[in-house]
């Protein structure tokens, strides 16, 4: 399975996951459908599946456009299912869905939104999380409670060090800057804000992390219990 990165809108990322032997894809979180639709076109895709994490407009406002260009299926939570219009599968925490090599399992993770889910493709080591757990930072909680962003966070805390992390923003340099004021002295911190500007200073996206990296580096999966949490995600509302 090949991933492109394409950006969308002021600083989104959507994810077009393609089978190479066929030219099949999934688009993840299409922000706008200009920007994936001129891949697609380009480049022959067969576009099957649309994957959204959650309802918010950055992240499905392509979905109507190119599921009717190529009668692409929406698959998205049943929580979502007042609020992302023409939901074709309905996805549940834990179900395990498949289409020929693409397969991934559902993982709930109320807190930015009461219904948003990521898109865990085990056989690859791949998590999409939308706008749960960035790149040294996490979502605002707009819907849910700290404590259900917390249990949230640590779901994906128990994947696999290895898992790759894809991300639905450009926020890794400004979460960096936070994550140096209040975790001073974390040697593998300073390496990855190397790693950062380095990447951004070649026009590379700081996409993909990884699990062990937020794990050494991230300090709201670092936090220890739900009280640290708290106090963490209330300063960065105010940073």
């Amino acid at each position: 399975m090949k991933i492109e990165i394409i950006k969308c809108l002021e600083d989104n990322f959507s994810y077009l996951l393609i089978n190479e032997k066929n030219s099949d894809a999934c688009v993840v979180d299409p922000g706008e459908a200009k920007p994936v639709l001129k891949f697609i076109e380009e480049n022959k895709i067969n576009l099957k599946y649309i994957l959204n994490t959650h309802h918010h407009g950055d992240h499905i406002g392509g979905n109507n456009t190119l599921k009717n260009k190529f009668s692409a299926k929406i698959l998205a939570s049943e929580n979502d299912r007042e609020r992302i219009p023409e939901i074709d599968i309905f996805l549940s925490d834990g179900q395990v869905w498949k289409d020929d090599i693409f397969e991934f399992k559902v993982i709930s993770v109320p807190g930015h939104t009461m219904g948003h889910i990521c898109f865990y493709f085990f056989n690859e080591k791949i998590v999409f999380t939308g706008d749960t757990l960035f790149s040294l930072g996490c979502g605002r909680v707009f819907e849910g409670s700290n404590k259900d962003m917390f249990n949230s966070l640590t779901k994906l805390k128990s994947l696999p060090p290895v898992t790759k992390v894809y991300f639905g923003h450009e926020y890794t340099l400004n979460n960096s800057i936070f994550c140096s004021k209040f975790d001073e002295n974390n040697s593998e911190l300073d390496r990855k804000i190397i790693d950062i500007k380095k990447k951004l200073n070649n026009g590379l996206p700081t996409v993909p992390s990884s699990i062990k990296d937020e794990l050494d580096c991230n300090i709201f999966l670092r936090a220890k219990n739900l009280k640290e949490f708290s106090k963490l995600r209330d300063l960065k509302d105010n940073f």
